[in-house]
């Protein structure tokens, strides 16, 4: 990335050439080399990934198996990229560096592009018709994606960062996840309190001009989000985005090493199509963190099937069938060991400990936020933004722009909490 300094341009002329790089206050710092390979979480990840795989494609079919193999694919390309959602709008709104928002919109649009071409023409694998995510537009996904974006500035990721952050070993935001299936399970269970909050019904843009015409607006506001963001940040002239530790060398970067946003955007975009092409259905998250939690309800002597969010259609199968044949859940384990085995190998992998009493509280209470908030939205940031958007749903773009709003509502609530936000004099945000 080029720099500029604002003592050194005089009068700014506002560039938006969306090729060329946005300036910074300094130069991007060097990525240190990584360290060595952690053997031991890298063979006790590998076993857990062939033997599960193993069990998996054995006990359920190939579909499961299959699945399984795309979330660790996941789980993999999130470490290697450290492709983050919390961080980006986190960097975007406190100090205008829109880095992270437009490798977003490399993964959305790369995203549409495929969604277009399956669903446009009707491709799946095993026997499976893909479909566009459409969700309804009414005040429960106004407030729930608010209240996700909060709780995800709170709890230091957003659901596809907890998973590789948890098998990464971080385990401050192990606590994140327990908040996450703590909230997820208690919005399940309240669910007749918020269901009948007011709502339109889907606006999914295929339906009102095909599917080329969706898959050109998409781009087409993609597009305009980059060039916005490109002019903030010549505005703002923000610290550049922190580098993480890679390996020297092509070969040993893909393996151990630290890859670019774009590559990493367009790596999860493949596996993300491939999770439509296997199901069905588009890459999702939280759905699982409700499952896993009911499963312990019920565990506890509970009766979560008589809920009515599990009495929903599907929702009731979802709860007696195996959790390994449950879609979402299979991806969700699998990004979690993809990304422990990645993790292991760039020699990152550790579990840190002291985590001060604030953030461990923060961790908590920004799960549960993010575990009701993406139950109430119908989705999270890849279930219901991502996939949403995507899709040529309406309601993943509102999503985001609640979504925004919360970012900047959750950085005036961490220094509650003492964590600290980018600031324009920093070195790197």
């Amino acid at each position: 990335m080029t720099t500029t300094s604002p003592a050194a341009t005089g009068p700014r002329r506002v560039s938006t050439a969306l090729l060329s790089p946005a300036p910074t206050s300094a130069p991007a710092p060097e990525a240190p080399r990584a360290p060595a390979v952690r053997r031991v979480p890298l063979l006790v990840a590998a076993l857990i990934a062939v033997g599960l795989s193993t069990y998996v494609f054995a006990a359920h079919g190939a579909k499961p198996g299959v699945l399984l193999l795309l979330g660790l694919g996941l789980g993999f390309a999130l470490f290697h990229s450290r492709f983050g959602f919390t961080s980006a709008w986190r960097q975007l709104v406190a100090v205008g560096n829109g880095t992270g928002l437009r490798a977003h919109a490399l993964l959305l649009g790369t995203t549409a592009t495929l969604f277009a071409l399956l669903i446009g023409t009707g491709t799946g694998l095993f026997g499976s018709v893909p479909a566009p995510s459409g969700g309804p537009l009414g005040v429960a996904l106004l407030v729930g994606s608010f209240l996700f974006a909060v709780g995800m500035q709170l709890g230091g990721a957003c659901a596809s960062g907890t998973l590789f952050a948890v098998g990464s070993g971080q385990s401050s935001i192990v606590l994140t996840l327990g908040g996450f299936i703590a909230g997820s399970t208690l919005a399940a269970w309240q669910f007749g309190v918020w269901h009948d909050w007011p709502a339109f019904g889907p606006y999914v843009l295929s339906d009102h001009i095909g599917w080329f015409g969706s898959w050109a607006v998409t781009i087409a506001a993609l597009l305009v989000i980059v060039a916005v963001s490109r002019v903030v940040q010549h505005r703002r002239t923000p610290p550049p985005a922190g580098a993480v530790p890679t390996a020297r060398g092509a070969a040993a970067r893909i393996v151990r090493g630290s890859w670019p946003l774009a590559v990493g955007a367009v790596v999860l975009a493949a596996l993300g199509a491939g999770v439509l092409l296997v199901s069905g259905g588009a890459w999702g998250v939280t759905s699982a963190f409700a499952l896993w939690g009911s499963r312990v309800v019920a565990a506890l002597g509970g009766h979560p099937e008589t809920w009515a969010f599990w009495r929903q259609p599907g929702n009731s199968t979802m709860l007696s069938s195996p959790v390994l044949a449950d879609k979402n859940s299979l991806t969700d384990i699998g990004i979690m060991v993809g990304a422990a085995v990645a993790a292991a190998l760039g020699g990152a992998w550790a579990l840190h400990r002291g985590i001060p009493w604030r953030t461990a509280v923060a961790a908590v209470l920004g799960g549960i936020l993010m575990g009701v908030g993406a139950r109430l939205a119908g989705g999270c940031n890849i279930g219901a933004y991502l996939a949403g958007i995507a899709s040529g749903s309406l309601h993943g773009w509102v999503w985001g722009a609640c979504a925004l709003a919360g970012t900047w509502a959750g950085l005036k609530v961490r220094p509650v909490f003492g964590l600290a936000n980018p600031r324009p004099g920093d070195g790197i945000c």
